[in-house]
């Protein structure tokens, strides 16, 4: 499951980023947004019939924290943002490129306060060349 769930990962950031950048640039955002996530509750319905994960919807509902209602926040930001981002002339190889290095930063600095991750020197020497990146992709 260790490198399946990456290769998900990647190709569904993969689509995501090419869907975002090809939504009709007349559209409400916020109705490409509806219909985003009703998809999404269609195929998350479907999954939850068809695949043997433990299906007490009461046991899970008891559950759930704040973590699952920001998430879905988050997610609609996630989702404007990036519309934004594309139809403010944000280029699709670049735009994905700096909203990761910078949201890992600000990870990194969460991690480090909040949950005492520990960083090694060649890390601290990635998230440098990460920056350095960014200002060269920045350059015209």
């Amino acid at each position: 499951m260790y490198y399946i769930s990456m290769v998900i990962t990647v190709l569904a950031t993969v689509m995501y980023n090419i869907s975002q950048k090809s939504i009709n640039q007349t559209i409400n955002p916020f109705i490409s947004m509806l219909v985003t996530y009703i998809t999404a509750i269609i195929f998350s319905v479907l999954a939850f019939v068809f695949l043997p994960i433990d299906r007490n919807i009461v046991s899970s509902l008891k559950q759930l924290n704040w973590a699952s209602y920001l998430l879905g926040l988050s997610a609609l930001g996630l989702e404007i943002g990036y519309l934004y981002l594309y139809r403010s002339g944000w280029n699709i190889a670049v735009a994905p490129l700096f909203v990761s290095i910078i949201s890992t930063i600000m990870l990194i600095i969460i991690g480090i306060i909040f949950y005492k991750t520990k960083i090694s020197p060649v890390n601290t020497i990635g998230v440098c060349i990460s920056i350095i990146g960014l200002i060269l992709m920045n350059k015209k």
